[in-house]
């Protein structure tokens, strides 16, 4: 009699729907497709295939965690890259001068790559330079594995709801999914009102400027100012511009003129507020403007629906870390999902969804709201007009340049988030 049995059928496949191409949603596409290669991974997207996005020039600020993950997926472009070296905060006058603070006795706080044993602390790039190669990543994986990747450009998600234990997309079709991830953000002025959102009447002038040739390479300045805060951030050289960095101002917009100034004017202003020591920026590109606000969800995880980077939350750019807690929710969510498979291998993926969005939920929750409650503080700060606020300010500035292991540790945050 024969005891032979016919072999177990494998698990049906984990059926994902990614809304959003941009950084977040596309690095969790390739995270899901690599770290969990039974997984349906459905990118979908409004912008058509052909669209070119590689001349976007918005600039990001990407942690070191960010850099070393596009690394691992090979969707980085290192000589589309500026490496930032060094972050230069400090605070403007009026504030209190003592030798003790530095430079021209205003507080600086300076935290060196060598310092915290690193090549650097970050990079920064154009938008385009990084979504580019990160789409043709996803789009040679989609070669590659038919029946894995399936990219769905051009397709506008007109809905999303709740069936049962699946999710419905509506993208012209209705079609369900085991676990659908919303990577799709935009900015505080187009989107609607979370759980948690304030206007700061703040805005933010963005551009690029021309620094002098002899200005330190690789240097990221922060410089908080009365009205709030003025950053450069380094970009690639290019052969006109040696030395160029972008440029993000913050103005209350009560007291925003900056539209009526010419380029001449608006160099001269920002030239005023800048460090003691940094050479006068040689020129200015055309300026955008944008409305900030904090715009955030209480959780990131809704039943079978996970948000993740401006779709969880939309923050002020005086940390620079939106996209940065973006991949790391990335991260985290695919980690969840491959913990739960290698537990039960035999069992169907979907059915420990549930289980792994709760852990998302609960790891999540510690970096995502220091740095939420962190930027949000520092960004109404700036609207407060009392008159110890500036001393008080520089002088936790003065503290954290005197204590090394507090400053290590912020640096440590800033590359790689709270763990």
């Amino acid at each position: 009699m024969s005891t032979d049995h016919e072999p177990s059928a494998p698990p049906a496949p984990l059926r994902v729907a990614i809304v959003g191409a941009g950084p977040a949603g596309l690095g969790l596409a390739l995270l899901t497709t690599q770290r969990l290669p039974g997984a349906q991974v459905h990118l979908f997207d409004a912008r058509p295939l052909d669209k070119d996005i590689s001349g976007d020039p918005r600039t990001l600020a990407l942690s070191l965690g960010s850099v070393q993950l596009l690394q691992r997926l090979k969707a980085w472009n290192e000589a589309a890259a500026q490496s930032i070296r060094q972050v230069h905060v400090s605070q403007a006058p009026p504030t209190l001068r003592h030798p003790v603070f530095g430079e021209a006795g205003q507080p600086v706080v300076s935290i060196h790559a060598h310092e915290q044993g690193v090549e650097r602390l970050g990079a920064v790039l154009a938008y385009g330079q990084l979504v580019a190669p990160l789409q043709a990543a996803w789009l040679r994986h989609g070669e590659a594995c038919p029946g894995q990747a399936f990219t769905r450009f051009g397709q506008p998600v007109a809905g999303i709801r709740a069936v049962g234990d699946e999710v419905e997309v509506d993208a012209g079709i209705a079609e369900r999914f085991d676990l659908v991830v919303i990577a799709e953000g935009g900015v505080f002025a187009e989107q609607a009102r979370k759980s948690l959102s304030h206007d700061y009447r703040q805005n933010a002038w963005v551009g690029t400027v021309s620094l002098d040739p002899a200005s330190p390479p690789g240097v990221a300045y922060e410089r908080f100012t009365r009205n709030g805060p003025l950053a450069l951030l380094p970009l690639p050289p290019t052969a006109q511009q040696p030395r160029r960095a972008a440029l993000v101002w913050c103005l209350p917009q009560e007291e925003d003129e900056v539209a009526g100034l010419t380029d001449a004017q608006r160099l001269t202003v920002i030239n005023q507020q800048l460090p003691p020591g940094l050479p006068p920026l040689l020129g200015i590109s055309p300026l955008k403007c944008f409305p900030l606000g904090l715009n955030a969800e209480r959780s990131l995880v809704e039943g079978r629906v996970v948000r993740i980077g401006n779709a969880a939350q939309t923050l002020h750019p005086v940390a620079g870390q939106g996209l940065n807690l973006g991949l790391r929710d990335a991260y985290a969510l695919v980690e969840a999902l491959r913990q739960a498979q290698d537990r039960h291998p035999a069992a169907p993926l979907a059915a420990a969804v549930p289980q792994a969005l709760q852990r998302v939920q609960w790891q999540r929750g510690p970096d995502r709201w220091s740095t939420i409650l962190g930027t949000d503080f520092l960004a109404r700060s700036f609207s407060w007009r009392w008159p110890a606020l500036p001393a008080l300010r520089g002088l936790g500035l003065a503290a954290l340049q005197a204590l090394p292991p507090v400053k290590k540790a912020l640096a440590r945050q800033m590359m790689f988030g709270r763990r």
